[in-house]
Parts: C-alpha cells; structure tokens; sequence
C-alpha cells in the first residue's frame, strides 16, 4: 500500500513514520513517498527516517520527490500537511495581526484566516490532482486551518478527504486520566469545529463521569484544561472546551501575552526548525537525536503563553508525546483493512448538527470503516457554543468565497465578520498588511 506524505520535508513527518513502524500485518503501508518542495528539507528528513528504520525488518520503503504529480501517482493514501509561505509565513501573520492589537495564533482569528486564505487556493489545486491521478485515493488532511482546508478540498474529494487534529485526543486523554479510565475504553462526547469544540461527557461502561469531574475542584486544576480555563469558569459551561478556546475567553489576556513576548510562536519555530535542518547534515551527527531532542522542546514549549497568562505552569510530562499520527494511523488501518474503530475527526456534517447544512465540515465522533468516516449523532450544542460555532463557520465560508473569487471585498468581510476581529476598519488593514507580506496573496483584487 503506497502513502504519499505532502509536506514531507516536514518536521513532524516522522511521528508519522514512527507508527508505520509500529503496523503489521495485511494491508499495512509497504511504500511512502515524501513531497515537499524544498530538496533540503527532503534530504533532512530522509536521514531521520532512515535511522528509525535501521533496526526495523520490513520497514516501509521511502522515496522523495519535488514533483507532485508524481508523487499522487498510484497513491492508496494521501496525507496532506503543508505549510503555504513556510514558518516565515506563520510569523509574518501574527506580526501583521498583533500590530492590529488583534489575535495572529496559525487558526485561530486573523492569524488563522491569513493562513487560510493563501493555504485554501493550494489545497484546492491538490484536491483536483488527487481526484484526476490517484481517484481511489483517500485523502488524511491535517493542513491547518484543518477544519478550513479539509471543507475546500470536500468540494472535489467529497467524502474520500477526512481531516484530523490531535488537539481533541489530547484533551479526551487528558480527562480520562484524571478520572482514571482508559482512554481506549471511554467514549468521548466531543463537537463542534476544529480548534473549537467541547467535551460534553465522558462515558466508561455507559455512565458519564464527566458530572464528577466537574463537581471536583482539585481534578479540575489537576490537568491542561483545568489550568487554563479554572475550575469556575469550566463548571459554568458544564463542559471542557477543546484549549484553542482560551483564545476567545481569554482574548483579550491572550492578546497582550504574545504582544509581550519576546518572540511569536511562529518566529520561535521558524528559528528552531531552521537551526536543526541546519544541523542535521553535520558530520558525526545522529540525525534521530537531534530531531527527537527539537521535538521535545517544541512541545514543552506549546501554548507557552497562554499557560502563563492562566498561571498553569509547565505542560506534563504525559502531555508532550502528540497523538495526531496515532489517530492518522488508525484511520487508515480501518479503511484498508475495514477494522472498525470510532475516531474525532473532520467530516462533513450531513445532518449531525442541525445548525449547520450537510456539507459544513465538523468535528466530531465518527465511526470508521473501510468505507469511510461516518458522523455519529450528537445532542444539540448549548446556545452559547451554537453561536460561536455558526459565527466562525460564516467566517470560514467567507474565506472559501474569497479564495473562489478572488474579491477582495469578500477577504474583508472574512475578517470583519470573526468574533475576534473588532472592526471593519481594522479588517480593512489587516487585508492590506497581509497582502504588503504575502506574495501569495496577490490575488485578491
């Protein structure tokens, strides 16, 4: 079975890579193709996964190529995670947006439109390749703004293009631990959209326990969450809100945080990832070492900011191992070898939330099989959450419009219309501002 990695010159490529590792069996993954459009980046990347498979039998035969269509050629899966204007491009965005007085985080508010904007015209262009060279392809897209992308790239793939995060793993997990299940045995009450959504109820043999971690004050400020958001505010919802939520909560405390610090996310990733693809090739340098030692910071280091404006302190040592190549993993055991399994993923909604039509992508349940991700029904959200949801996924649409049309007009009304974004006039500068940095915005008329 042939995986083609877009974005394979990447710096979490080998997560992925790692778990083929792990599969045995019928049906696994036997070749993967790397794409990227940096040769360097390519070459970096194929060392690190040349030493994960040295001690391997059989491990899944790896090529690298610059040319898509290529690399779409025959493919079974797709798994999509590129970066349109690169870490420079993420930090340009939060620059441009901060200088607004304006949240600039990679999918969330301007920051998060920005990015889709330039990233929606690429992954349309993919969407067309796939559906011409490779159409029984599945295409796994994990592009942020996931939710975004994933919805553009439905309009050609329909249902073969499923995205994933593993933000709600993460936080399921999270919940689970405290309340001291097993994750694998627990069915998590997750919806809403991607980096927008929140756990109604957690249940282990048919009884929520959510209700008991909420009425509990020290398992509240005992995880990620709890920390974040404070045990109050968490009860007051009655839920647990997937930890992008901060940033509308807490915004205006967000805001200020990343104005005061020394460096954006994207500029502290940018320097980072350029001093290992910088390193990698050095003579005498393990290239396994040195990209597992800048994956361990990478994470300490996430959502620094917001953590510190709650006063939650450092993450958890059980919070630094990801997840989001597990969850890539288990989507394609099921669909090729029909292994049934219920997995959070974004699809498109069909009629699980009544609010929104049938083809907004979602983020929910979902069971999976060999014929693909299907939505499991959910209660309607609470009035508050089906307000924020319809707002963002209107805003979203916008993008999509803008993207189609090339109107500038509408990428403003993209930014004016978010609930994070205070001002027309504002909206108005931020458009011009991305459009002065970004060449890939050159479109917008």
């Amino acid at each position: 079975m042939k995986l083609t990695m877009l974005g394979g010159g990447g710096f979490r490529v080998p997560l992925v890579y790692g778990a083929l590792l792990t599969d045995r069996g019928e049906g696994r993954v036997t070749e993967v193709v790397l794409h990227d459009l940096d040769d360097g980046r390519l070459s970096a990347v194929a060392r690190v996964l040349a030493e994960q498979a040295a001690a391997v039998d059989d491990a899944p035969r790896v090529t690298a190529t610059t040319d898509l269509d290529e690399a779409l050629r025959g493919a079974d899966f797709v798994f999509s995670a590129i970066r349109v204007g690169g870490l420079e491009g993420r930090a340009a965005d939060e620059r441009v947006a901060l200088a607004e007085g304006v949240l600039g985080q990679e999918t969330v508010g301007a920051g998060g439109i920005a990015y889709g904007l330039r990233t929606v015209p690429v992954a349309v262009d993919i969407a067309r390749r796939v559906a011409r060279l490779a159409p029984d392809a599945w295409v796994i897209n994990f592009t942020n703004p996931a939710g975004l992308v994933t919805e553009a790239m439905s309009r050609h793939l329909g249902d073969r293009v499923i995205g994933i995060c593993d933000s709600p793993v993460g936080l399921g997990r999270r919940i689970a631990r405290v309340l001291g299940a097993d994750p694998k045995q627990a069915w998590i009450d997750y919806v809403g959209l991607n980096h927008l959504g929140w756990v109604r109820g957690l249940r282990v043999a048919g009884r929520d326990e959510l209700p008991r971690l909420l009425a509990d004050p020290a398992l509240l400020g005992s995880f990620e969450e709890g920390k974040l958001f404070g045990a109050d505010w968490l009860r007051s919802l009655g839920a647990i809100p997937n930890e992008y939520l901060h940033y509308y909560y807490f915004n205006r405390e967000a805001v200020h945080s990343y104005q005061q610090a020394e460096r954006t996310r994207g500029a502290f990733l940018r320097d980072q990832q350029a001093r290992f693809y910088a390193e990698v090739g050095n003579p005498g340098t393990s290239a396994l070492e040195l990209w597992d030692r800048t994956r361990a910071e990478r994470e300490a280091t996430y959502m620094a900011e917001n953590r510190e404006t709650a006063g939650a302190g450092e993450r958890d040592a059980d919070d630094l191992s990801g997840g989001y190549e597990k969850v890539a993993l288990a989507l394609m055991r099921a669909i090729a070898r029909d292994e049934r399994t219920t997995l959070i993923l974004n699809v498109r909604n069909r009629h699980t939330l009544a609010a929104l039509d049938p083809d907004a992508v979602i983020e929910v349940p979902c069971l999976v099989d060999a014929s693909g991700a299907h939505p499991v029904a959910v209660d309607p959200l609470p009035g508050h959450a089906t307000g924020l949801v319809c707002s963002v996924k209107a805003v979203e649409r916008e993008v999509l419009a803008a993207a189609e049309s090339g109107s500038r007009a509408t990428a403003v009304k993209a930014f004016a219309l978010h609930p994070l974004v205070d001002s027309v006039n504002v909206a108005r500068r931020l458009v011009e501002g991305y459009r002065a940095v970004h060449p890939g915005l050159d479109y917008l008329k």
